[in-house]
């Protein structure tokens, strides 16, 4: 590229012929004294190497030749000065390009390069050429790097002693750009505007002058490490062959090129790339979303999201990580920190630890172990100076002093340095945990993370933890869960895919595959549906946990359309200070419907839904569950719901609007209704019918209600005569399991009846 060509400019000073008016003995500025006013130099129209040229008389230290005229010094354009000189008589001299640099003040830019190399003249007649190129980039063979200059005025020094004869042939300004740089057309070189690329030097003003000065040319960040000091926003494409080296505070926005290959190529480093873009991505409106190319970034240590955008501790807009993988480096940053801690807890401050132990030692996101202390309680804030400690969930039976384990564990994306963070979406990536790290622990506050079509592959402990309220409105679509412990029987898996503490999560279409639980879910408003989560088949008669714990009584959830594969549902009030029936609502609000409950070699006393009080008084009050498949393979089961009463049974005098109906029983040696409907003979006449119990009705539940009884075919008396009295129905006789038929008089025969263990709606 020649501007002389494409722009029109003129940087060939005229000859020396045309006269000296126009060639300064000074720095060639306004007002300098020429060679045509002061003498000290002619011209000699003929000359047998030169042709027209000026003779001078040296009669300075420094005699200066330059001229007036203003020549251009424009960003990413360089200029090759040329003289050819030789010596007549007199001592001879040396002789440099040179000349003066000036500002759009028209003043003197200090602190550059004035001349370029100096060549001495060792005889006389002998004609030496003397070059320099000049240009605003700091660039291998440029002489004078003049950034910041707008025109010059080019010429040549003669060095050394005085009293000698020097002809000069025309001097030579030429555009020579396209040494520099592979394609002027479409590129402007940070370089150009006076980046250095030491990495020390601060480099963010020219990338940014670059950048304005580009006009939809691409911003090219040649060789080198460029330091920029302040927040650099590029609105061009860039490309970059060198790197850059920011603070952590200050960021780089590439408003063309966001994507994480860009950053990569920015940064050099996968960790650091990521984070950069991260924080760029919370601190601009023109993307919404981070394409990570496909890309593989292995993280060294956990990845403090707060930590790496620097400054908010709370967001809410809509953003998007998608299309890559991320997996931990070797090293010890994936090991669990530890902490055991002694401590008071009180049902009456049933979210706070008071009096605790080496506070400071504590980490937000722990797991909380201890007597009394139910599933999955995380650590959600620390208070040292108050040597509190606020927890996830209340605990169930922990009044009083004990002693606690704190056990944080380290996730490839930490996002618990938000204070509330709301609307990100993970998609489409892998979380390659390698038996090392687990996923992502989420900020203590926040609404409406999404993770879909995500695969969280063998994480050491946990693929997903709340450690607070940042799980509310959560979404988990199509992700798949691949346990670290597949080849591990039931009892010694400790993994968890996920846990969730608050209300109105959507978890849907996902897979799971051999963890101890699929999920703990510490709130209500769930809708659970098209999942499967497994737990494997391969200990006959072997123990098989929960797949699905809830730890609210009163759900308000539906758990439809899944596959329930040797790892059933489980359903408690473990997250409760004071666990016996109270104020609140009991066990209710959950509807489980077109389900498949699969078992393979369970032990006979397997149960596919179980209900564990940890507190007496409480009893089921709204719990539907219909339309579901029931088999067992390999064996029998006894039934496919019960009671685990470890702690409390329920109170079957309570129970209200239960429906277990329409479900279909495979491999399962009671089937189980409410409302069932039983028949009952009396071979020998006699007033009162004593009919029950029934295995067939749900949770081991009383003969509560009696829907209906009819007669089914003939009904006689003593003496063998029809009956057509109506008799009157005495439901939960004796121990609660049986009810009565009462005649009028001494009766035979059969009835039909559909008989609950609730008072339904």
């Amino acid at each position: 590229m020649n501007k002389a060509i494409t722009e029109g400019l003129v940087f060939m000073p005229p000859a020396f012929a045309t006269g000296l008016g126009v060639w300064s003995s000074g720095d060639g500025t306004p007002g300098s004294d020429t060679y045509a006013g002061s003498g000290g130099g002619a011209i000699v129209p003929a000359d047998a190497d030169f042709a027209g040229c000026l003779e001078v008389v040296k009669s300075a230290a420094v005699q200066k030749v330059r001229h007036m005229g203003e020549t251009p010094i424009l960003p990413g354009c360089y200029l090759r000065v040329t003289a050819r000189v030789k010596a007549m008589s007199g001592p001879l001299p040396s002789v440099r390009i040179a000349g003066w640099p000036g500002t759009g003040a028209g003043a003197t830019l200090p602190g550059v390069a004035t001349f370029g190399p100096e060549t001495a003249l060792t005889g006389y007649g002998e004609v030496v050429t003397v070059t320099a190129i000049v240009g605003t980039g700091n660039r291998q063979g440029v002489d004078m790097v003049w950034n910041g200059a707008i025109y010059g005025h080019l010429g040549l020094d003669l060095t050394g002693p005085a009293g000698g004869v020097v002809r000069i042939d025309d001097i030579e300004i030429e555009d020579i750009t396209g040494v520099f740089l592979r394609d002027m057309v479409g590129y402007v070189d940070v370089r150009d505007y006076g980046a250095i690329g030491d990495g020390i030097t601060d480099d963010h003003a020219a990338f940014e002058a670059a950048d304005a000065d580009a006009q939809g040319r691409t911003v090219l960040v040649s060789d080198g490490v460029y330091f920029l000091g302040d927040h650099t926003s590029i609105q061009s494409e860039v490309a970059f062959a060198g790197t850059v080296t920011m603070p952590r505070d200050k960021r780089l926005v590439l408003q063309r090129n966001y994507d994480y290959q860009t950053y990569l190529d920015a940064f050099g480093n996968e960790e650091e790339a990521f984070k950069k873009a991260f924080q760029a991505l919370l601190n601009f409106t023109d993307h919404d979303s981070l394409d990570l190319g496909g890309r593989r970034v292995a993280l060294t240590e956990p990845c403090d999201l707060q930590a790496a955008e620097g400054a908010k501790t709370t967001f809410h807009s809509r953003r998007v990580i998608r299309n890559g993988v991320f997996e931990p480096a070797e090293g010890t940053s994936w090991t669990p920190e530890v902490v055991t801690s002694q401590a008071t807890y009180s049902a009456a401050q049933d979210l706070t630890l008071t009096a605790v132990a080496n506070a400071a030692n504590i980490k937000v996101g722990s797991l909380v172990e201890g007597s009394g202390v139910g599933r999955e309680i995380y650590v959600r804030a620390v208070d040292v100076a108050g040597q509190t400690v606020t927890l996830s969930a209340p605990l169930y039976d922990a009044e009083g002093v004990q002693t606690f384990t704190f056990t944080r564990f380290k996730y490839l994306l930490d996002f618990t340095g938000f204070e509330d963070m709301s609307l990100l979406i993970l998609s489409d990536i892998e979380f390659s945990l390698q038996g090392k790290a687990n996923g992502v622990i989420l900020p203590t506050a926040g609404l409406a993370f999404h993770f879909r079509d995500t695969f969280f592959s063998r994480p050491a402990d946990r693929g997903i933890t709340s450690p607070g309220a940042g799980c509310r409105g959560m979404m988990i679509d199509r992700c798949q869960f691949l346990s670290n412990e597949q080849n591990l029987d039931v009892p010694d898996r400790r993994t968890i895919a996920f846990n969730v503490n608050q209300n109105d999560c959507k978890i849907r279409d996902n897979r799971a595959v051999m963890f101890k639980h699929f999920a703990v879910m510490g709130g209500t408003g769930y809708l659970i549906q098209g999942n499967h989560w497994f737990a494997g088949d391969d200990v006959p008669s072997g123990i098989r946990n929960a797949g699905l714990i809830f730890t609210r009584p009163n759900l308000m959830s539906t758990i439809t359309g899944n596959y329930i594969d040797n790892h059933g549902i489980e359903w408690t009030n473990e997250h409760d200070a004071t666990p016996a029936l109270g104020q609140q609502f009991s066990f209710g609000g959950l509807t489980v419907t077109g389900n498949m409950f699969v078992v393979k070699d369970a032990a006979d006393w397997y149960r596919f839904i179980m209900i564990k009080p940890y507190g007496p008084g409480h009893y089921i009050n709204a719990l539907s569950v219909t339309d579901n498949v029931f088999r067992a393979f390999n064996g029998y089961i006894d039934r496919v719901e019960g009671i685990d009463t470890t702690f409390a049974d329920l109170d079957h005098d309570k129970h209200k609007n239960v429906n277990f109906r329409d479900n279909v029983f495979h491999g399962i040696r009671e089937e189980i209704a409410n409302p069932l409907s039983v028949t009952h003979t009396e071979a020998t006449p006699t007033r009162i019918w004593i009919a029950g119990p029934y295995v067939g009705l749900p949770f081991g539940g009383k003969c509560k209600t009696v829907e209906s009884c009819l007669p089914q075919g003939r009904v006689a008396d003593t003496a063998d005569n029809a009956v057509y009295d109506a008799p009157w129905i005495d439901p939960a006789y004796g121990t609660g399991d049986q009810f009565r038929v009462v005649w009028r008089a001494d009766t035979k025969g059969t009835v039909r009846a559909l008989v609950r263990i609730d008072n339904p709606l």
